[in-house]
């Protein structure tokens, strides 16, 4: 019999079904002239390596040798059977798996005869089609900058600058920070977890203790120092800390002091800390630098249409465990977005409040695009090389004052390195979008311009 026909005759049996959205289960049969053969294969090993006292080196009988390492020579050989079947029929059929196959080898045992019978299942990239690509039309904002937003920008710095000072005998308002003593308790936690002189900022979304509450200004707003505030929070399957995920949870907010942003004044120190003699020489540069962050908020409006636009046309159905896996990498994700846009560590601290507002639309929403711009990057022929993301890497480090090597090996121990990778496939991607779209110049400058959201996806989708 020739090799071919031996290869034909020994050929595993792999029946592959739907098991759900993204799953696929894939039930393997290895025939027994293959589980036999590894047997001998491993016996002739050992029986060459071991030293079994009365023998000489590869002289002892198979069936001592049976006797004596029987049980690890059957677990071995099953062990590498189930991975290189396992491997074999992802690769044969065309398979890309998002997460390792897992394979309950515990329950599953070498047989003495008959093939070898097992089954697993894998979540899959999501199937779809993608919509058409060429003329998107787009809207590009106006990018002049006016009076009034000059004078609000410049408010603005004024309130960075200022300082937190005490209120004494007011009332809460929006954007006060509160020292306060905080409780949370889950269902069936009678003592709660006990947090005292926190930090509780004013916002419509804020962080108490280790949770996310909403509509907190409405909460607070109002109440003195010395009232006592609670809500209940149902928080989503999706959240990123584990311990609270998909439960109930009542917090209590018991205000111990008000603090309020004292604006600092426009004098000469003022002018010092941004470097220029007066106020008309802070507005000259302040506008120029605004009109330049306009421009880049145009880019980032017609990004975001993009996004909206690929999201709107495609159908795509995720299951809930790839969501929830997505909402645990969101975090490092969008820090790492936040590092390449030039924010310093100090900066993106102080949005933590808005970086941990994760919620299951946003998750659901990041997956999407992953995978849209995944296919999409096959579809226009975009690729990232290893120079490009180096490049990258070594204008990060020259923002951050810091060696380029250093950047990416921390890069690569907090796992952010495999997701800058993405971003600028994706970035790419919407280059050749925005190339081929059909823009249409708006009127009137928008009076908020929103920055684009990155929507790619964390570790899990990279795979």
């Amino acid at each position: 019999m020739t090799e071919d026909a031996k290869s034909v005759e020994h050929k595993n049996t792999v029946t592959i079904t739907d098991a759900g959205a993204c799953k696929k289960k894939v039930a393997i049969e290895v025939p027994e002239e293959t589980v036999h053969g590894a047997l001998d294969g491993q016996y002739k090993e050992l029986r060459r390596d071991a030293t079994v006292p009365g023998f000489r080196k590869g002289k002892a009988p198979i069936k001592l040798l049976e006797k004596r390492f029987g049980k690890d020579v059957i677990e071995q050989v099953k062990l590498k059977l189930l991975s290189d079947a396992s491997q074999a029929a992802l690769k044969d059929n065309d398979i890309t798996a998002l997460n390792d196959p897992e394979i309950d080898h515990k329950n599953i045992t070498l047989p003495d005869t008959g093939p070898l019978k097992f089954e697993f299942e894998v979540e899959v990239k999501p199937e779809f089609e993608l919509p058409e690509t060429d003329g998107i039309e787009v809207e590009k904002p106006a990018v002049a900058v006016t009076d009034k937003q000059l004078a609000e920008e410049l408010e603005h710095l004024q309130r960075q600058a200022g300082i937190w000072a005490p209120v004494e005998g007011g009332e809460v308002e929006e954007d006060d920070q509160l020292i306060a003593d905080v409780v949370v308790k889950t269902e069936g936690d009678a003592e709660g977890q006990k947090l005292d002189n926190t930090e509780v900022f004013v916002r419509p979304v804020t962080m108490v203790g280790p949770v996310i509450v909403e509509k907190a200004d409405e909460l607070l707003e109002g109440a003195k120092a010395g009232d006592t505030k609670s809500t209940t929070v149902d928080i989503p399957k999706t959240y990123y800390d584990e311990k609270y995920r998909g439960k109930k949870v009542e917090v209590s907010i018991t205000i111990r002091d008000i603090k309020r942003i004292k604006p600092a004044e426009m004098d000469e120190n003022f002018f010092k800390r941004f470097g220029v003699a007066d106020e008309a020489e802070l507005k000259k540069e302040l506008r120029e630098a605004m009109e330049k962050r306009a421009e880049q908020q145009a880019r980032n409006s017609m990004s975001d249409q993009i996004y909206k636009y690929l999201l709107e046309k495609t159908k795509i159905e995720l299951p809930e465990n790839i969501v929830a896996a997505q909402s645990e990498q969101l975090l490092r994700r969008r820090y790492s977005n936040l590092l390449t846009r030039g924010m310093t560590v100090e900066q993106i601290q102080e949005k933590a409040d808005e970086i941990k507002a994760t919620t299951d639309e946003q998750a659901k929403e990041q997956l999407k695009i992953f995978f849209i711009m995944d296919k999409l990057a096959s579809k226009l022929d975009v690729s990232v090389s290893e120079e490009e993301i180096n490049g990258k890497v070594a204008q990060l480090a020259i923002k951050q004052n810091r060696r380029p090597e250093k950047v990416r090996e921390e890069m690569v121990r907090d796992g952010s390195l495999a997701s800058f990778g993405i971003q600028l496939r994706e970035e790419k991607c919407l280059e050749k979008l925005l190339a081929s779209a059909k823009i249409v110049e708006a009127k009137e400058a928008p009076r908020k311009p929103k920055p684009a959201k990155k929507k790619t996806a964390g570790k899990k989708a990279e795979k």
